[in-house]
Order: C-alpha cells, then structure tokens, then sequence
C-alpha cells in the first residue's frame, strides 16, 4: 500500500512538473498581443504619439499652420506638398531619382493620402498592419532620400519609428486605447487578416 501511495506521489509531482505547450495558433491569428498591465499602455502611447507624428504632418502641409509649412506654401494655397523636402536631397545618393518626383501631383496625392492614413489608423488602433507597412515604406524612402546621413552613417530616426511601427502591428497595440479589438471583428477584417 505504501509503494502504491509513493509511485502516485511520484507521478503526480512528475505531471505537475512537466512544462505545458501551447496550443498551435490558427494561420492569421495574432502571434503577440500588449500583454497585461503598464507595458500595453506604453504601446499605445507609443502608436498614438507616432500616429500623431504622421497626422500633424499631413495638416501642416494641408493647412500651412506656419510650423513646418507656411500658410503660403499649404496645400490648399496651391503648395507642393512635396517639392521642399524632394527639392532639398539633389546632393544626396539618390537626389536625381527622389527630385524628379517633387512637385509631381500624383506624388503629392500619394504623399498626402500615405500621412493622413497611417495617421488616422494608428490614432485609432485600426488597420496596423497596413498602417505599419505602408508607414515603414514612407520612411525607409524619406530616409534613402537623406543618404548619405550627415550625424550618423546610417541610423536616423525614420529608421528608429519604422522600427517601431513594425513592434506596434506585432504587440497588437491597437486594442488598448484604440479601436483594434472591435476593428478585428468585422467580417471583412476577420477574412482578410492583413487589415487587422
């Protein structure tokens, strides 16, 4: 009787013991979420302060509210929205490509639209991995228009944000103070996961 009491024991600490494995994930499950506590708040600070970065960008070259954008170069005083910062790489590795492009209505157009929408959708927590992608593209190539870099031989902060992009679409950081969570439960965005 006692060889029976110790042989379960012993099974029972080895059973509590055993490491549990977690359950695969379905294909277009979300790997990461925020997790719990201060760090999914610190995420979502994050998304709505680089969201806001995008979005005070696009209103600035709108309205031309004399920060980055005089009233006389706004938008919709006919400005380019573009051709300042387009114009100014022709020194850089790649400034005959990226100035052949200022000034150009449809890179205007795609400039404005690319900054309003990654702006909102990060503000809102909708949409990440779009926004993320879509945003990591804008700066890579406003960072290869800069090359070469003058304070750094190749990290700046359009890298730095990108990087950071990319976290925020991984850690599902639109559920915390955002509209993720009932984002991703429309039909369409639980059919095509991409636009989670």
């Amino acid at each position: 009787m006692a060889t029976v009491e110790r042989r379960e024991q012993r099974n029972h600490h080895l059973h509590a013991a055993a490491p549990t494995v977690p359950a695969p994930r379905t294909p277009g499950e979300t790997p990461a979420t925020t997790g719990t506590g201060p760090v999914r708040y610190v995420w979502a600070a994050a998304r709505i302060a680089i969201g806001w970065v995008f979005l005070w960008a696009f209103l600035d070259k709108l309205f031309g509210w004399g920060f980055a954008t005089p009233a006389a170069k706004a938008w919709i005083n006919g400005g380019s929205p573009t051709t300042g910062f387009l114009k100014g790489t022709a020194e850089h590795t790649f400034g005959g490509l990226f100035g052949a492009l200022a000034g150009q209505a449809w890179v205007d157009w795609l400039f404005m639209t690319g900054l309003a929408g990654i702006g909102t959708a990060l503000v809102l927590g909708i949409g990440m991995r779009i926004a993320a992608g879509a945003g990591g593209l804008l700066l890579l190539m406003m960072w290869a228009a800069e090359l070469p870099l003058t304070t750094n031989p190749f990290m700046d902060e359009h890298i730095v944000y990108a990087i950071v992009l990319a976290g925020l679409a991984l850690a599902g950081a639109g559920t915390t103070l955002g509209l993720g969570t009932r984002w991703a439960a429309i039909p369409l965005v639980r059919r095509f996961p991409i636009l989670k």
